[in-house]
């Protein structure tokens, strides 16, 4: 009697291949385990990641921050380029970014990474590139999710997003309450474009200029894929350091709205902060898509990062030591403003000035 053979549906007919996703995450774990952290309790493979909390008992008072960010359309880019293995740098960047502005140390991250087909090799290079960030960020990666959703993703197509947690002790909460008149800003340059306007850098350098991703750049000293492609600064630690070595009123992560809007999330009533443009030259990327899109300047400024990925404000006196820590942390970064009182200005942020040549 000869054997039958189904001819119904599947899940494979249907486009999801779960032996491919079985791959990707034996793929994965290498990287994965780079990351861990003594607190993580287990590896990959179980419904929920572990974190032992009774390392908190540390804490007088330990507050829990958390953020949840994705990468906009710079995947796009990593797409068409066929690169996989930076995007993930990006996703720690903008999540764990987020947590160290009120202070607090990253502890651990999970992802989540949507494609069209699950091809092992590109989800493991995608997690390679997260675990590299959670290690520059000095957290935990403990679980995450891939998803394969043929018919609504081509098959080349894929999206990641990203959720952290951080703690900070309640007394050392960092945050607007604690700016004072006369405190010094300090700007830390960005490594180009971060992860933010991409839409917009996309629209004119890309659909209306015409530009190929492979076209050598003069004034970028490569190809404009390669620069669109640069991965965002991780800061978490060099903000950590600063915390340890001086006295921290406030950080600013300068990412979707541009400088002087997220400066202004950290300015408290009463207060205005005065960034000086003269005191920094932005990358020729920013230049590069103004001059090609004929994009004003306050319109890049509430777009694109302008060269500054974060912002610490110290108190005068503490301006020369915050500068020599991140020195040494090899990080570039210079007095850009100072907080001064409201008088007849809005209470926020402003640029004034134009940027050195």
């Amino acid at each position: 009697m000869s054997e039958s053979r189904s001819t119904g549906a599947s899940y494979a007919a249907a486009g999801v291949d779960i032996e491919a996703g079985d791959r990707a995450v034996e793929l994965m774990k290498e990287w994965v385990k780079k990351t861990q952290r003594p607190e993580v309790l287990g590896g990959l493979g179980g419904f929920a990641g572990l974190f032992d909390a009774s390392a908190l008992k540390r804490y007088e008072r330990p507050l829990l921050a958390s953020a949840t960010d994705g990468v906009g359309t710079k995947v796009d880019i990593a797409r068409q380029m066929g690169v996989y293995d930076t995007i993930g740098h990006d996703l720690v960047a903008m999540v764990m970014d987020d947590i160290v502005v009120c202070g607090a140390e990253p502890l651990f991250m999970t992802d989540y990474i949507c494609v069209g087909k699950v091809y092992p090799e590109r989800v493991a290079a995608i997690v390679k590139g997260i675990a590299e960030g959670c290690v520059l960020a000095g957290c935990a990666l403990v679980g995450g999710e891939t998803a394969e959703h043929p018919g609504l993703l081509g098959a080349d197509d894929f999206d990641v997003a990203g959720a952290g947690t951080g703690v900070v002790e309640a007394d050392r909460l960092l945050g607007a309450d604690r700016i004072r008149k006369g405190d010094t800003v300090i700007a830390m340059a960005s490594s180009g474009l971060h992860s933010n306007g991409y839409s917009l850098v996309r629209h004119v350098l890309l659909n209306t200029a015409g530009l190929s991703l492979d076209a050598e750049i003069a004034d970028l000293g490569r190809t404009l894929g390669e620069e669109l492609l640069e991965p965002t600064k991780i800061y978490s630690l060099d903000c950590l350091a600063l915390t340890r070595t001086t006295e921290v009123h406030a950080f600013s992560h300068i990412t979707g709205g541009g400088l002087a809007a997220n400066l202004a999330r950290v300015i408290p009533d009463g207060l205005h902060a005065t960034v000086d443009r003269s005191t920094w030259t932005p990358g020729a990327i920013f230049d590069l898509v103004g001059r090609t899109g004929s994009v004003e300047r306050l319109e890049l400024e509430k777009t694109l990062n302008m060269g500054v990925g974060m912002m610490a404000i110290v108190p005068e006196e503490s301006a020369d030591a915050a500068l020599t820590t991140l020195a040494d942390r090899g990080v570039e970064a210079w007095v850009a403003g100072e907080i001064t009182d409201r008088g007849d200005q809005e209470t926020g942020a402003e640029l004034v000035g134009d940027y050195a040549a």
